[in-house]
């Protein structure tokens, strides 16, 4: 048996220059963070060698790999040309709760794969590769940031070129500086999943056109401004920077924010947190704060949401 362990990622800014819209016409970045919280995927032969068994949410059992309803294990059982195999996938937090989650699937499954058939592959072609699934034959209208964020893992400043490529550079920053960061961070959980796709194919549409798009330049230069402040060790700079990237994230398509996600960022803003976002597309999922420690009980007090603790992943 074959067990992958992919992580979950928060994006911190720059999300949206990363749909090829934007950065096919200006390039693109983003700033994210792996988190300890996984996606699992587990493969091994099939005891009915004919059969190809599928577990998550539901169970598939088919005999051929074109008979299967979900469409990730269908379009990566396609490409790798395998079958026969048992794979089930488990999960720490739900899908659409702005984590990446559906990216870090399909980089697990490919890993998980790719090693049954006794192949290396580096992080550049899983995060690729899963690109292509996702993008080009699942047609989903996403950017990369999310592949590459759960191939490579660890805290990176990505670069999204117009010409398709992608750079990933770690940012260095003192070990004190990431314990900082890590212990300033509050994540907490609205009780709403959402479906990206519907919004996302709004802001694709919107990123190149008039005030939303000088908008997403705006997060851009936010984001080399992040990346600046971090490496020199300024980790309080994460505040200030993630509430001008939320103001401007918000007026980039409907549904990203509702009545009740502002109603909470307020309260914390008001309870010590020094910025926040929504994680995701919009509309649910999860609200990251920088918070400083001594106004952490403030907050869990103040704001009425379950604190989902969590850490960095390198």
């Amino acid at each position: 048996m074959i067990i992958t362990r992919t992580p979950f990622r928060v994006s911190f800014i720059g999300g949206g220059s990363d749909i090829p819209a934007f950065y096919e016409k200006h390039g693109g970045c983003v700033i994210s963070t792996s988190i300890n919280k996984y996606m699992y995927i587990s493969v091994h032969p099939s005891f009915e060698l004919q059969d190809t068994v599928l577990k998550y949410s539901e169970t598939e059992i088919v005999s051929d790999v074109s008979e299967i309803h979900h469409s990730y294990f269908k379009a990566v059982l396609d490409m790798l040309r395998i079958s026969g195999v048992e794979i089930v996938s488990t999960a720490d937090i739900p899908a659409g709760t702005g984590l990446g989650s559906s990216s870090s699937f399909t980089v697990g499954i490919l890993h998980a794969l790719y090693s049954y058939k006794g192949k290396f592959v580096s992080k550049e072609k899983l995060a690729s590769k899963a690109c292509e699934i996702e993008i080009d034959i699942l047609h989903n209208p996403i950017g990369k940031q999310d592949q590459y964020a759960a191939a490579y893992g660890g805290l990176n400043f990505y670069s999204f070129n117009k010409d398709g490529s992608v750079f990933v550079d770690p940012i260095i920053m003192k070990p004190a500086s990431f314990q900082k960061l890590e212990e300033n961070l509050m994540m907490f959980y609205t009780g709403k999943v959402h479906s990206a796709n519907s919004i996302l194919q709004e802001q694709s549409k919107n990123v190149t056109a008039g005030d939303r798009e000088r908008n997403q330049l705006e997060m851009c230069e936010l984001t080399h401004e992040l990346r600046e402040e971090l490496q020199h060790n300024n980790v309080d700079a994460l505040g200030e920077i993630l509430h001008e990237g939320w103001k401007l994230k918000r007026t980039l398509a409907s549904g990203i924010t509702n009545p009740m996600i502002d109603e909470c960022y307020d309260i914390a803003l008001k309870n010590g947190a020094l910025g926040g976002k929504l994680l995701g597309a919009g509309g649910g999922g999860f609200l990251l704060f920088y918070v400083q420690k001594d106004r952490q009980q403030e907050m869990r007090t103040a704001l009425d949401l379950v604190q989902m603790p969590i850490s960095l992943d390198r």
